[in-house]
C-alpha cells in the first residue's frame, strides 16, 4: 500500500486528479450539439466551455489532442484495413494519423 507519506514524487501532480469527480450532464439532443460546437468555434473541448461557462478555472491545452480507445479486436480489424499484422500498433496509429489528415484537408 502507498501512503502519503511514501508517494512517488512523480505521482504527486496526480494527486488533486485522483480526488476529482466527474461529473455527467444529460441534456437535450439539440443542447448538447449546440455546447459542443461553441466549445469547437473556441477551440476549447467541451469540459473546459462548460467550466467556462459555470465561471471555473481552466487550463488551455498545451497541445490540442485527440483520442479514441481502442481494443485489441480494433487493432485487429485496423490492422487488416492497413494491411499490417495487429502488433504494429504504432504503424497502426500512424495510419490513422494520416487518414484524419486527409479526410481534414480543405
Amino acid at each position: 500500500m502507498v501512503t502519503k507519506k511514501n508517494t512517488p514524487a512523480r505521482w504527486s501532480q496526480s494527486d488533486k486528479s485522483l480526488r476529482a469527480v466527474q461529473v455527467i450532464f444529460e441534456l437535450g439532443l439539440e443542447q448538447s450539439r449546440t455546447l459542443r460546437i461553441n466549445a469547437i468555434e473556441q477551440d476549447l473541448s467541451p469540459s473546459d466551455y462548460i467550466r467556462e461557462i459555470i465561471g471555473l478555472h481552466r487550463k488551455k491545452p498545451i497541445r490540442p489532442r485527440l483520442s479514441i480507445s481502442l481494443s485489441n479486436e480494433d487493432y485487429q480489424i485496423l490492422a487488416d484495413r492497413y494491411d499490417l499484422t495487429a502488433d504494429k500498433k504504432e504503424q497502426i496509429r500512424e495510419k490513422i494519423k494520416e487518414e484524419l489528415l486527409t479526410t481534414t484537408k480543405k
